[in-house]
C-alpha cells in the first residue's frame, strides 16, 4: 500500500524510508506509532502458511531489487484449485505488508468441550457446513495488524456463524427476531412482546403493532455477522496491543463461500472483481479520503474538537494565502456534491481534513484509505492529533449468488492489493485473465495460478535503467502485489 502512510522526516533521514516517499510539499502531518518499543509481536513476520516457504526462499521473496514472484508450488492443493501470486514493494518498506489466507473451516454447533480457539481451529474436525476463507489484508506502517487479521479474522467470523448454525441449515426459513439465552428461539406472548427470556410486561407493545416485524433473511444475518466480525478484530487488535507489539494498521478483503452464495466484504483500497464469460462484475468499492469524503467531512463537523484546532472540514480546491481573507472562493463541506462560494474567514486558514487528489488525497495529510483494521496508535506529525476517530473498521459486503450461474473453467474471482489495481484498469484485468486462461488446458494444476502470476507481472513491470516499467513504458508499480485467482466453477466440489 505505498505511501498510506506519510512520513514527513523522510527527507531528513538516510536508508530505507519505511512509509512512502511521495509526500506533498506542504505535507502536514505523518504517522506516529508509538509505545510499543520492547513488547513481543503478536505474531513474528511470515509469509502466508500456504506458500510454505523454507527460510532461503523467504530471505529471497524480500529482495526488492529482483522482485521475485513467489507462487503457489506445482503440488499445493488450495481449496478451489485456486492460484495465488506475491511480490515484495520497489524499496518503499523492508518486508511485504501484505499479507494473505486461504481456509476451509466448518460451521457446527459449539458446545465448551469441543470448542478449538483460534487459529488452530481448522486442523480438527471437518464436520459442519462448509466455509471456504480467502483474505488479502494489505498493512501500512508496518506489518503487525495484517499479520494478525489474516490468522484470525477467520476464525472470529467461524465463531459468530456457528453461534447461528442451526439457523444456517434452513435458508428458506427466516432467522428468528429474538433468540433466548441458550441460542433457541424465543417468541413472545402477542400484546405481551417484550423480548427478555419469558419475563412478560404488559402494555409494552399493543396489538397492531406487534405484527408489524421485519422478515431477515439468513443472507441478512451472515452479512451482519461479518461486519460486526470486522469490528471485534479491530477491537482485539487494540485490546493486545497493551501486551504485543502489532505494528501499523490494514486494509481487510475478503470473500467466503456459505451455502452457495460468495461474500465479499472490503474495507480499505484493495479490490475484488468477478470475471464470468468476459464481463466484469465488480465486487467492492474503494474508500478513500476522495470516496468517503462528506462521511469524513461530517463528523469532523460533528465533532470540531477531533480536528484539535490544527484543521478545517471544509475542502478548498487550493490551500488559502492569509492576503485572501474576506475575499469569496469556491468551496464545498459535508452537504455538498458541487461547489459554491463562501466569504474566506480566519478557521478557513487551517489545513484542510482532506487534501490532494487521486492516490495523493490525504486524512490530515497522514492517511491515504479510510477504512481498514488497527492504525489505533496513529497520530498527526508532531501533535496529539488522532486519526483513529475518522477511520472506520465497517466493511461493505456484497453478495454473489454463485448457484444461480452456470460458470465455466474461465469465470473467476480475482482478489488483489491495490498494488494491482493502481496500474491495471478492471477491463484491462479481466481482458488479460480471459486471454491467458483461454490459453491453458483446464485440468492444468498450475492453471490459476500461472493466471495470478501473470496479471501480478503485467503490474511488477520489467526492471529498466529508469525503473519498474511497463510494455507502454509507463510505470510499473512499486508496491507490494497479491493476488487471488479463483475459479467459480469449482464450488460444488467437496474442496
Amino acid at each position: 500500500m505505498i505511501s498510506k502512510v506519510k512520513n514527513a522526516m523522510s527527507s531528513l533521514v538516510g536508508g530505507i524510508i519505511p512509509h512512502g516517499h511521495h509526500h506533498h510539499p506542504q505535507q502536514h502531518g505523518s504517522a506516529q506509532n508509538g509505545g510499543t518499543d520492547g513488547l513481543p509481536p503478536r505474531f513474528p513476520y511470515s509469509r502466508p502458511e500456504f506458500l510454505d516457504l523454507t527460510p532461503e526462499l523467504l530471505q529471497y521473496s524480500t529482495e526488492h531489487a529482483s522482485r521475485p514472484v513467489i507462487t503457489l508450488k506445482r503440488d499445493s492443493r488450495l481449496p478451489w484449485r485456486t492460484g495465488y501470486a506475491e511480490v515484495i514493494n520497489a524499496g518503499k518498506s523492508m518486508l511485504n505488508e501484505d499479507q494473505a489466507s486461504c481456509e476451509l473451516l466448518y460451521i457446527r454447533k459449539m458446545s465448551s468441550k469441543n470448542y478449538t480457539p483460534c487459529p488452530f481451529s481448522s486442523l480438527q474436525d471437518t464436520t459442519g457446513i462448509p466455509m471456504h476463507f480467502w483474505g488479502v489484508f494489505d498493512g501500512h506502517a508496518g506489518s503487525g495488524a495484517a499479520l494478525m487479521a489474516s490468522k484470525l479474522l477467520q476464525c472470529i467470523i467461524r465463531d459468530r456463524l456457528c453461534d447461528v448454525a442451526h439457523l444456517l441449515e434452513n435458508q428458506n426459513s427466516p432467522p428468528p427476531i429474538c433468540l433466548a439465552k441458550n441460542g433457541s428461539p424465543f417468541q413472545a406472548e402477542a400484546k405481551k412482546g417484550a423480548c427478555l427470556d419469558g419475563e412478560k410486561q404488559d402494555g409494552l407493545l399493543d396489538e397492531p403493532r406487534f405484527h408489524m416485524e421485519k422478515d431477515i433473511s439468513v443472507e441478512s444475518l451472515v452479512m451482519g455477522i461479518i461486519e460486526t466480525a470486522f469490528r471485534q478484530m479491530d477491537d482485539l487488535i487494540e485490546k493486545e496491543k497493551e501486551s504485543f507489539n502489532i505494528s501499523g494498521g490494514c486494509c481487510a478483503l475478503i470473500a467466503i463461500h456459505l451455502l452457495g452464495k460468495l461474500y465479499v466484504a472490503n474495507a480499505g483500497d484493495s479490490r475484488a472483481i468477478i470475471v464470468r464469460n468476459s464481463e466484469v462484475i465488480p465486487m467492492s468499492y474503494e474508500f478513500t479520503p476522495e470516496s468517503e469524503r462528506q462521511r469524513l467531512q461530517y463528523l469532523g463537523f460533528l465533532k470540531p474538537e477531533l480536528l484539535g484546532n490544527e484543521f478545517t472540514h471544509i475542502e478548498f480546491p487550493r490551500r488559502i494565502q492569509h492576503s485572501e481573507l474576506g475575499k469569496k472562493m469556491l468551496f464545498r463541506d459535508h452537504t455538498m456534491t458541487g461547489w459554491a462560494y463562501k466569504t474566506i474567514v480566519e478557521d478557513d486558514l487551517k489545513f484542510p481534513l482532506i487534501y490532494g487528489e487521486g492516490k495523493k488525497a490525504r486524512v490530515m495529510a497522514t492517511i491515504g484509505v479510510t477504512r481498514g483494521l488497527g492504525d489505533h496508535d496513529l497520530k498527526v506529525y508532531n501533535s496529539n492529533i488522532h486519526i483513529k476517530p475518522f477511520l472506520s473498521c465497517c466493511p461493505e459486503v456484497k453478495v454473489y449468488n454463485i448457484s444461480e450461474h452456470k460458470h465455466g473453467s474461465d469465470d473467476v474471482l480475482i482478489m488483489g492489493s491495490d498494488g494491482l489495481w493502481d496500474v491495471t484498469a478492471d477491463r484491462d484485468v479481466a481482458d488479460a485473465v480471459s486471454t491467458f486462461l483461454s490459453g491453458r488446458e483446464p485440468n492444468d494444476p498450475m492453471r490459476y495460478t500461472s493466471a495470478a502470476q501473470d496479471l501480478l507481472m503485467r503490474s511488477r513491470g520489467v526492471l529498466k535503467e529508469r525503473g519498474w516499467r511497463l510494455p507502454n513504458e509507463r510505470l510499473g508499480s512499486g508496491d507490494d502485489i497479491t493476488v487471488f485467482v479463483i475459479p467459480l466453477a469449482f464450488h460444488s466440489q467437496p474442496n
